[in-house]
């Protein structure tokens, strides 16, 4: 026997009944934002590799470790994507959206590649869903993308949500903060992790993050960000705590909170929950402002504010039986013989046409067991069909909740079986 393949790790499967609670999400995703007026793009999985370089930050952890890079035959270096919001921006600028509408609104769903160290819901390839706006700089949008993620995940069935908001400043702001915060974290190198001590050289407000329980005590009464802000960051922050407080959306400042990619400028946020399997990890979406990214990749100055939430992290916090998920069947059509398997399938087909969800039998099994196969499928209504109702055109229709049973005609079993669904 051939030696058995197995998935490459941390690449997982997800097989029915599970994909059925992924299906459930995406759709309530799908409903939520197209009301508020966003639109489905779908990019590439391989993008240039410059292209995350330069648009994540080459002093990332990300560009840095955890991308999965290689050369075609052309030679042309390739990363498979391990977020969506540069390549957003990538097509952005490269269909010219800037001079086709002054606002735009996409939202994504699909999978991302990182190789780093798999651990509850972060696995090497994963799957977000997210939106992405271009062309508002007022606040109100960092509020309202905020909100919409709130009723998001209520809608879920999504509890004990906190929500984290700060600022990161603007490229004027941030230069003597910087500053200020390497000075204070100088003295302090020897209690940094490895990568902090990288990063306190490559980009220092990445310290500040840092889940290293040394590195959360060195930067224990490190200068607040909040307090080099110039007077239109100051602004913006203060439209977006008002504009959320309208929302009736409660929200915590937390000034060291300043996500990992280098693209952000001024708003950015957090929601965690507690509820599920998440353990110490409890962060369920992020997201944040990034007005400078399209300029940098060669586009128009454009504002823009996102978000991604990792597939895998909000069905950790969904829970509920992933069958519960599933579409029940509404007619299980039970057979005994191949006349009435030819029969039944036809009578399938009909009754799928008119919307209804049908397994037909087709193995050659006892009529017990068929029908113990109709319980765990959940089916709504059983059907047998052998010779005496082929001959007859008539059946006994079971109720499997009830087990009550109704004479019906073969040509009525679409109507009665829609109706009780209905």
């Amino acid at each position: 026997m051939a030696d058995t393949i197995q998935s490459v790790k941390g690449m997982n499967d997800v097989l029915p009944p599970d994909s059925a609670r992924w299906q459930h999400l995406e759709a309530t995703c799908r409903e939520l934002f197209a009301r508020y007026g966003y639109g489905e793009i779908r990019t590439p999985v391989l993008e240039s590799t410059a292209l995350f370089a330069r648009g994540i930050g080459e002093a990332t952890d990300i560009v840095e470790k955890e991308m999965y890079t290689f050369k075609d035959r052309g030679e042309r270096s390739l990363t498979m994507r391990p977020e969506m919001t540069a390549g957003c921006a990538r097509a952005y600028i490269e269909h010219s959206i800037h001079g086709k509408e002054p606002v735009t609104r996409w939202w994504y769903c699909g999978p991302m590649f990182r190789y780093e160290r798999a651990q509850t819901g972060r696995y090497r390839s994963f799957w977000q869903i997210g939106c992405e706006v271009y062309g508002i700089a007022e606040p109100t949008i960092d509020a309202e993308q905020i909100a919409m993620l709130t009723e998001l995940y209520t809608s879920l069935g999504v509890g004990d949500l906190t929500v984290l908001i700060n600022t990161v400043g603007s490229a004027e702001d941030r230069p003597a903060y910087r500053a200020a915060l390497v000075a204070f974290l100088e003295p302090k190198q020897d209690a940094l992790c490895g990568d902090c001590k990288r990063r306190l050289v490559t980009n220092p407000l990445r310290v500040l993050d840092c889940k290293v329980p040394t590195c959360k005590d060195a930067v224990a009464g490190a200068p607040a960000l909040r307090d080099h802000l110039g007077e239109r960051t100051r602004a913006h922050f203060a439209g977006v705590q008002r504009t959320l407080e309208a929302l009736g959306v409660e929200a915590k400042v937390d000034d060291n909170l300043v996500r990992g990619l280098d693209y952000y400028t001024g708003t950015v946020f957090e929601i965690t929950s507690a509820a599920g399997a998440l353990g110490a990890q409890s962060t369920i979406v992020a997201g944040g402002r990034y007005d400078g990214l399209l300029e940098s990749l060669g586009g128009q100055p454009t504002p823009a504010m996102g978000f991604a939430l990792g597939v895998e992290r909000a069905l950790l916090c969904m829970g509920g039986d992933a069958a519960a998920f599933v579409r029940p069947i509404d007619v299980f059509i039970a057979t005994r013989g191949e006349d009435s398997r030819v029969r039944a399938t036809a009578l399938a087909h009909a009754l799928r046409k008119a919307g209804l969800a049908v397994e037909v039998e087709h193995r050659d099994a006892g009529m017990k067991n068929q029908f113990r196969r109709a319980d765990a499928l959940r089916a709504r209504h059983a059907l047998a069909l052998g010779e005496a109702e082929l001959a007859s055109g008539g059946a006994k229709l079971k109720d499997m909740a009830t087990r009550q049973e109704v004479e019906v005609r073969l040509d009525d079993v679409a109507g009665i079986a829609a109706a009780a669904r209905a």
